[in-house]
């Protein structure tokens, strides 16, 4: 989930031992997920009026997406000449993005404050279930099921992993939801993550406008295995900030849970640059998911592995 002064805000916190938001892994050799496995259509059925709050909230984000576009903000490009980075500078954002957190728990909720983690990920087939709420019209399920379905091989593929879109068994839930239906999911959140307090169901049906999207992951105890997700992204966003929302959450879902401004280019920095994964962020998905890495790994164990994987995938000048 962001939080940046001004407009975006998503909600990363780790909480080790037990909940993290936006958290994954990978084991190689795994066989990929069947490929039928996406939802079915159900019949049209007739699409609810949204509420003036929820037409007032879509308003807001059209203005923001066209404020940071205007801005030169939300690139889809990926990163190019303007934005180089060498294995040094690599190896520590990778270190500062999956080995520290961005949130602790607490009481009142997560707490936006840096501390060091274990690296995590997903040692099982991720199984995404995607839910919409009723106000959503048929084309835009359409669009969004196919970018995700899209999106998901393609992260697949990077990390040699089994994520894919499958209703049977999910464990990463997300939900595409206006104003109002956000505000009915806190059963469905305490189902899929049994372990949320008050407080963290709270900020999911509470969502302030300065949060555009959020996910939560939880882990199997300190072990840095990652089991379930739930995720929220708001109907009401224009084009790019719900393609972006999407990518950024599902992405750091999979284990990159924290953020840094010296990341570049890179959607894990809450500058709002970069509005899709970018070449920098596809080798950090493939460092995290390598077999020479292992889930719960601290930085000290972790350090000269990263080191090694970062001269292998870039080399040059450190």
């Amino acid at each position: 989930m962001r939080r940046i002064p001004s407009f975006r805000s998503r909600i990363s916190p780790v909480f080790p031992g037990f909940l993290a938001l936006l958290l994954a892994g990978c084991i190689a050799q795994q066989p990929p997920l069947g490929s039928g496995s996406a939802p079915k259509p159900r019949p049209e059925q007739p699409v609810p009026k949204p509420s003036a709050e929820s037409e007032a909230v879509r308003q807001h984000y059209a203005r923001v997406q066209a404020d940071l576009l205007a801005s030169g903000m939300l690139r889809t490009d990926g990163g190019g000449r303007d934005t180089p980075f060498n294995e040094r500078m690599l190896a520590e954002n990778f270190i500062t993005i999956a080995l520290y957190d961005e949130y602790i728990r607490s009481a009142n909720g997560p707490i936006q404050r840096q501390a060091a983690s274990r690296l995590r990920r997903w040692e099982q087939p991720i199984r995404v279930s995607l839910r919409f709420g009723a106000t959503v019209p048929t084309e835009a399920r359409a669009t969004d099921t196919a970018r995700i379905q899209s999106y998901l091989a393609r992260l697949s593929r990077l990390t040699g992993h089994p994520i894919a879109l499958n209703e049977n068994a999910p464990n990463f839930f997300i939900h595409i939801v206006n104003e109002d239906e956000r505000r009915t999911l806190g059963p469905q959140a305490r189902a899929a993550l049994p372990g949320l307090s008050q407080a963290e169901v709270e900020g999911i049906i509470d969502m302030p406008l300065s949060t555009y999207c959020l996910v939560y992951a939880m882990s199997d105890g300190p072990s840095g295995r990652y089991s379930r997700a739930f995720a929220v992204i708001r109907a009401e966003h224009p084009d790019l900030l719900r393609l972006s929302c999407m990518h950024e959450e599902i992405a750091q879902a999979l284990g990159l849970a924290n953020d840094s401004p010296r990341a570049r280019p890179s959607i894990f920095n809450d500058d709002e640059e970069f509005a899709l994964l970018t070449g920098q962020d596809e080798l950090m998905l493939r460092m995290l998911y390598s077999p020479e890495l292992r889930a719960g790994m601290t930085e000290a164990e972790a350090r000269p592995i990263i080191q090694t994987l970062a001269r292998r995938l870039v080399g040059g000048d450190s």
